[in-house]
């Protein structure tokens, strides 16, 4: 009985209250396996957002019904069907990964519905697939390794090994660095997703190809393993390591001195200067008592997104066009600064280049060294028909 009655209050912990909503959301994250860090930094800068509105949205109550996708693009897309059919949102948003969202992605614009992607930015949807009831808060995949390769370039980075994972957005970011990368690319390794953690074998064909850089992408448990293994090879001294989405907040922690001095890029860093970052970043610590990740800088965004989209239709959500004419007009105030939205609904931004650093207090911090991209627009844009 006990159980049950434990489970009973994890379910009621995953839906924020009040009950009685005006305005529902579904947000859909990854909330257990080794991946739940993310879903629940997601999660927590949501809730963080939603507390900062007071609750309401145009002077409505707002509900944000949390699903846990489990890192599985079939459970995901039972969710987002749950949510649609069953708690009736009105809008569909989270999805850290691409093959979850696309698995999810058609359920909801069959359905009617606005879609807003807080992670997830693969290239399909930013092309060919674009439709005019999703959005995206965070990126195109392909952006920030482009940022990266760029970056390499400027290191004078002549040759490049890729590592990555085999699955969507792990093709999106090596195909990003290639878009810009100069140099010669001597080899390519695409790993087993999500549950491969030993790359003694990748790093042993680096070692033999002898580039002047290694640029990879792993999120999560990948990405402390990826970092620790460089160490213990003996490659950190001899092949540096540059990353997309591969050290953030959550990761630094496990990551600890292996992670001084990779470079990474980004959209978002914990130390822009402005306004609303500075209230972001300090709330969250002061609530949780860490440092936000980007992953949570996005979700918060989002939240504030809809806020101010709902705000000039006075709440109303079934009317589609004004409320995507609302959203076009990003009326809100970005963690990341100003910004704008191409064609296909993917944000036009600045991209970072971060480092990891010990600020004051002798604890790793993520710190802006300098910004790679001005207003940067994905290169899917072109292939979107819609026109707005």
């Amino acid at each position: 009985m006990r159980k049950v009655l434990l489970g009973c209050v994890s379910m009621l912990a995953l839906t924020a209250l009040p009950a009685t909503a005006q305005v529902k959301i579904g947000f859909v994250t990854t909330l257990s396996g080794p991946t739940a860090t993310i879903g629940n930094d997601m999660k927590a800068s949501a809730d963080l957002a939603l507390e900062h509105l007071g609750g309401k949205m145009a002077g409505k109550t707002v509900q944000i019904i949390y699903e846990d996708d489990q890192q599985k693009p079939e459970v995901g897309k039972q969710k987002t069907d749950k949510l649609i059919e069953q708690d009736k949102v009105d809008i569909v948003t989270g999805y850290i990964w691409s093959n979850v969202l696309l698995a999810s992605y058609k359920s909801v614009v069959d359905a009617d519905k606005i879609l807003i992607s807080a992670n997830a930015g693969p290239s399909q949807l930013a092309g060919d697939q674009c439709n005019e009831n999703f959005f995206a808060a965070s990126w195109q995949n392909d952006q920030t390794p482009m940022a990266m390769g760029e970056a390499l370039n400027q290191k004078g980075v002549k040759t490049l090994y890729i590592m990555s994972p085999n699955y969507a957005a792990g093709r999106d970011m090596a195909a990003g660095v290639k878009a810009t990368f100069k140099g010669q690319v001597v080899g390519e390794d695409y790993t087993k997703w999500p549950d491969q953690l030993d790359f003694s074998a990748e790093l042993s064909k680096v070692r033999a190809a002898k580039p002047d850089a290694l640029f990879v992408f792993y999120p999560g448990p990948a990405g402390v393993q990826i970092l620790v293994q460089h160490v213990q090879s003996g490659l950190k001294g001899q092949v540096p390591l540059y990353t997309a989405y591969t050290i953030d907040s959550l990761s630094l922690p496990l990551q600890k001195e292996a992670a001084m001095g990779v470079l990474g890029a980004q959209e978002w860093v914990n130390d822009l200067p402005n306004a609303e970052n500075a209230k972001f970043v300090g709330e969250f610590k002061k609530k949780y008592g860490k440092h936000p990740s980007f992953y949570g800088a996005q979700s918060y965004d989002t939240v504030m997104w809809i806020a101010s989209a709902l705000e000039a239709t006075k709440g109303e959500t079934k009317n589609l066009k004004a409320l995507r004419d609302s959203l076009r007009k990003l009326n809100y105030k970005s963690v990341r600064g100003p910004y704008k939205l191409g064609n296909n609904h993917f944000p036009i931004q600045n991209f970072y280049l971060q480092d990891v650093v010990k600020d004051a207090d002798g604890q790793l911090v993520l710190k802006t060294v300098s910004t790679v991209y001005t207003n940067h627009q994905d290169l899917h844009a072109a292939k979107c028909s819609m026109k707005w």
